[in-house]
């Protein structure tokens, strides 16, 4: 069994039964080929919720600095995170999450790129339009609705993919896209309260 496996199990009963997650919309997500999940952001906690609710293995972006640690970097990659640089391109992470999506694989996205510290939607940057745009990726939206509360309830809810090819034809802006994949999990998250 892989590190993968075993993280989704022991994350599923831990974070499952402490926050009553419900799942809406996971037949949205693609069985197969290349797809982007892009979430909101609310807690530390997003990247193994999404992750055991996805009927997918995902690869997340992480900061850099969670690799300095031999141990702990060799955990994450075992769950199929890689490092990104904040704060400037970094091309060997984007070359990495293309070849990701290349190899028909799930790459989760977190748009606003920080934890939102009010719960409440934030702008989207560039990078999730940039690699809709860029690879032939199912794009879903994902929304969490929180907040985090012990024996509350959480939903993780999966939108229908975004329509992409028009975006695709005319070469839309990264940010375009972006803003409409906002839109889409800003959508869900009303519709979800």
């Amino acid at each position: 069994m892989s590190l993968y496996k075993i993280g989704k199990a022991l994350c599923t009963i831990l974070l499952s039964p402490i926050y009553r997650v419900k799942v809406i919309g996971e037949n949205n997500v693609p069985k197969s080929g290349p797809v982007i999940i892009c979430s909101n952001h609310i807690s530390n906690l997003d990247p193994p919720i999404v992750g055991i609710t996805c009927p997918r293995d995902i690869y997340f972006m992480a900061k850099e600095e969670l690799f300095s640690n031999k141990l702990v970097g060799g955990i994450l990659r075992g769950v199929h995170a890689f490092p990104i640089k904040r704060g400037m391109k970094d091309r060997n992470a984007l070359r990495q999450a293309l070849a990701i999506l290349k190899d028909g694989n799930t790459l989760g996205l977190f748009p606003e790129g920080t934890r939102s510290k009010t719960g409440e939607i934030g702008e989207g940057l560039s990078g999730a339009g940039f690699f809709a745009l860029r690879s032939e990726a199912v794009i879903i939206p994902c929304a969490i609705v929180g907040p985090y509360r012990k024996f509350g309830q959480l939903k993780v809810v999966y939108g229908k993919p975004i329509e992409m090819d028009e975006l695709r034809e005319r070469k839309a802006s990264a940010q375009e896209v972006t803003d409409i994949i906002m839109h889409e999990i800003k959508k869900l998250l009303e519709n979800h309260k």
